[in-house]
């Protein structure tokens, strides 16, 4: 059995809008599997490829009511990549977002058309071939707690844990990061964002499901009502769902 990351989901107000800002952004193509959902897939990838990542897009009611603590880290290749990007996010509907970080980092800070907080960074070695998404950071309070439960959980590599950061990656080496970041405990910053994780074989869903709750994930009721996939919450109240057949 194996469970993997397989994409993020937003919570958003107009699912085609934010969509078509994602994928001029990460340079992907868009697509709808039905009213309310918009996909975004890297070209020449059909879901669920392992070698790549993916976004959902699905309109809710009320997304103010959301508060996930994910957000994205995009990649670049130069500091003229950089400020190049930054400039194009801006033109696409991004605005400058202020988390605290001060005026030295070499990083810089937006917010999607909804409110989303990402992060544009500077060129890192490290994140050469991840694609345009290079992490995919979860604010936590014990790194080390998470790397425990998480690396139990998941068929990826832990590569790096400290009392501030916990690192994952695909054993394959395809695709972005997950980070575990430790975070103030008061965020005053909106983050609609949570990572959906996909079983191999898609059959073992349950199974998977009953071994995370052992590891200490909880079950947590959103009124998703009788839905293919499982809400669970990690120890930390991390919210993600493993996805079934539909």
């Amino acid at each position: 059995m194996a469970l993997r990351p397989v994409q993020v989901n937003f919570k958003a107000r107009d699912d085609s809008a934010l969509g078509r800002f994602w994928a001029e952004a990460l340079g992907w193509d868009v697509s709808s599997e039905g009213p309310g959902v918009t996909n975004l897939e890297p070209v020449g990838f059909d879901w669920p490829d392992p070698a790549t990542f993916y976004i959902d897009v699905v309109r809710v009611p009320d997304p103010e009511t959301v508060k996930y603590g994910v957000h994205l880290d995009l990649a670049t290749t130069s500091a003229a990549h950089q400020a190049e990007l930054v400039a194009r996010l801006k033109e696409l509907g991004a605005t400058p977002a202020d988390v605290g970080q001060g005026d030295d980092v070499p990083w810089t800070v937006l917010a999607d058309p909804e409110g989303n907080v990402f992060c544009v960074l500077e060129p890192r070695e490290v994140h050469r071939d991840t694609g345009p998404i290079a992490v995919v950071v979860v604010g936590c309070a014990n790194p080390r707690a998470m790397a425990r439960f998480w690396d139990e959980a998941l068929d990826w590599t832990l590569h790096e844990v400290t009392d501030d950061h916990a690192l994952l990656r695909s054993a394959q080496g395809a695709g972005p990061y997950l980070e575990f970041f430790r975070m103030p405990d008061a965020r005053t910053w909106w983050n609609r964002i949570h990572v959906d994780l996909l079983p191999d074989p898609i059959d073992d869903k349950e199974a998977e499901v009953a071994r995370l709750r052992v590891l200490g994930a909880t079950d947590v009721d959103l009124g998703q009502g009788d839905v293919p996939w499982t809400v669970l919450a990690d120890p930390e109240g991390n919210e993600f769902c493993v996805l079934g057949r539909g």
